[in-house]
């Protein structure tokens, strides 16, 4: 899903908004073809809430890793999430470096680890191309431990790459062979959606803004379900309005041995 837009005068005034209409046609799939999924994965969600257990998040590498830190620590957001950064493949890393991290094998797997996920927990692993070394690592040992796994992924990235490219996992799997629930988030093969006539090059990349539209989706439906199972789910406040720091001192204190970065 590539659009191709005629070069404009930098004086017009016309709001263009092809973003947006591309934004919508791929929320609403989410909303109208994997509603099931995400629905499954948020009552997982709300399992773990009930159960007193954290909400494990990892992105496979990139940019992907920032839909861990837009749902941690985050007003309006689940207390219990704890994300599993790993430095190596994050974009703080210089951005050469976490490329070749991203095609390591060894990392994944280590960062389960680290974190210490356990059997019958839950796990939620952002990556759309969803099948380098660290996220299909992450996805085996999460599974070899018995914990529930949930992959957001793009099928349409699963079909384009070759199965010989070389940032694929040895295994050639994908995030979604290995996840117990799969949802789709529909990026396009390339990231971008954008293309200006008389301009080469696509642009305008938007896994970032249909993962995190997601993430926040998917907190909604857990919150929704622990509401109607008469438990209250642990939500940050803002620290910037009044009575913000005392709510969250109390769910600091409930999780700050447990959650990594707290």
């Amino acid at each position: 899903m590539v659009v191709t837009l005629a070069a404009k005068s930098q004086t017009s005034s016309q709001s263009d908004l092809t973003l947006v209409n591309c934004l919508h046609e791929m929320m609403n799939r989410v909303e109208t073809e994997q509603l099931e999924n995400l629905l499954q994965a948020a009552s997982w969600m709300a399992d773990a809430v009930e159960q007193d257990r954290l909400i494990y998040l990892y992105g496979g590498g990139g940019h992907t890793c920032l839909v861990m830190q837009e749902l941690f620590w985050r007003a309006g957001g689940l207390a219990n999430i704890c994300p599993m950064i790993d430095f190596a493949i994050h974009p703080v890393t210089p951005a050469y470096m976490y490329l070749y991290h991203e095609r390591m094998h060894g990392i994944g797997d280590q960062t389960v680890n680290y974190y210490g996920v356990g059997e019958g927990d839950l796990v939620l692993i952002f990556h759309s191309y969803g099948f380098n070394a660290p996220t299909i690592d992450c996805a085996l040992e999460v599974k070899r431990r018995n914990a529930r796994l949930v992959g957001i992924s793009s099928s349409d990235w699963h079909r384009s790459v070759p199965p010989d490219f070389p940032i694929r996992h040895r295994s050639k799997k994908t995030l979604f062979d290995v996840a117990d629930i799969g949802i789709d988030d529909y990026v396009p093969y390339g990231d971008t959606v954008i293309q200006i006539e008389g301009f080469p090059q696509p642009m305008t990349s938007v896994s970032g803004m249909i993962d995190f539209y997601i993430a926040h989706r998917l907190e909604m439906e857990c919150v929704k379900a622990c509401v109607a199972r008469g438990i209250e789910a642990p939500v940050w406040s803002s620290a910037n309005i009044p009575g913000g720091d005392q709510r969250n001192e109390a769910l600091r204190a409930k999780y700050n041995s447990r959650v990594k970065f707290l």
